[in-house]
């Protein structure tokens, strides 16, 4: 079976699809995107890509494209998240910071308080990052990744552990186009169904309508968020998680409810979470 990941190798993603499929063949992509599509076009059986982080938020792109494409969530792994500064071992110092838009954000506060002159760039992934520190030892520059890149790619780590908060976690999904529940060996700590529902118009009360559908019945949200749907200013669909078993009545008769409503609703699987730890 083919995993596609969001890589190159050593990325955090790296880490976690390890994890969920340790006998699997593991097949990087460039973009979250691609990971996608290799799902869509069946280079891959399924993909594993970030969802959330839990000091920055929501990954945007993975929310987008759950609407775009034709996938479902078959589970869902909470790994935590480490990073360091690293260099390449010919250097003693740096004039640049690279390393993705997440990490990046994740140690804006170390490096205000310790490079606050030093400018920073946006890259495709931690570990992309540290594969190009390593190609350019020309260069100045650092990244900002794992111990395994550094490791890998052969860098110098020079500061450890520079998160803002140490309780950095990431959440990570895997997606495929067939509606299955992969149960993993790992601690379970919740299951949860995942919607994408879209309102038929911006109408007063159309969200409360909604959300009334579960208040009455009792079925807890742990998660609801908006985004645009990039067709107008004041156009949203709402990723939901129902944090309760699947219950073959009462949560079908909730989902049917709200399509009775006019919105429109994407099932995009019932799923288990589970914990890794280092």
């Amino acid at each position: 079976m083919k995993i596609a990941y969001l890589g190159p190798k050593a990325s955090f993603t790296q880490l976690a699809a390890s994890q969920i499929f340790p006998n699997e063949e593991l097949v990087p992509q460039s973009s979250i995107l691609d990971c996608f599509n290799a799902v869509k076009n069946n280079e891959v059986d399924k993909a594993v890509v970030p969802l959330e982080n839990s000091i920055e938020g929501t990954v945007s792109m993975t929310l987008d494209y759950l609407y775009d494409f034709e996938v479902f969530i078959e589970t869902e792994l909470i790994m935590p998240i480490a990073h360091h500064l690293m260099i390449h071992p010919d250097n003693e110092t740096f004039e640049k910071v690279i390393s993705h838009p997440q990490a990046l954000a994740q140690t804006f506060h170390f490096r205000y308080d310790h490079f606050k002159d030093i400018p920073s760039q946006d890259f495709s992934s931690t570990a992309a990052s540290a594969k190009l520190v390593s190609e350019n030892p020309q260069e100045k520059w650092a990244a900002i990744a794992n111990r395994y890149s550094a490791k890998l790619y052969g860098l110098k780590i020079i500061h450890e552990n520079i998160q803002d908060f140490e309780q950095n976690h990431t959440k990570f999904i895997v997606i495929s186009k067939s509606k299955e529940n992969l149960n993993l060996d790992l601690p379970k700590t919740s299951e949860k169904t995942s919607l994408i529902i879209t309102l038929p118009e911006d109408h007063a009360g159309g969200l409360h309508q909604v959300l009334s559908v579960f208040a009455w019945r009792k079925m807890n949200l742990s998660k609801i968020e908006s985004r645009t749907l990039k067709t107008g200013l004041g156009n949203y669909f709402f990723f939901i998680n129902v944090a309760s078993e699947w219950h073959h009545v009462l949560s079908q008769n909730a989902i049917d409810e709200i399509i009775s409503l006019g919105s429109n609703v994407k099932f995009l699987g019932h799923y288990n979470e589970y914990a890794f730890s280092e």
